[in-house]
């Protein structure tokens, strides 16, 4: 059984709204990495958030 077949609502609201989930995972992930950045002293501007 596929993660497709055990969570069809879940997969369905994906379709209709979105992967949120994801969405916050590269958000983070963005977010650590200028972070990181910034503690190193190298920090660049603060970008715009990209438009959803």
């Amino acid at each position: 059984m596929t993660r497709n077949e055990e969570l069809p609502i879940y997969e369905s609201l994906i379709r209709e709204r979105g992967d949120v989930v994801e969405e916050a995972r590269v958000v983070a992930e963005e977010t650590q990495h200028q972070m990181t950045q910034a503690l190193n002293g190298h920090a660049a501007p603060p970008s715009e958030p990209a438009a959803h």
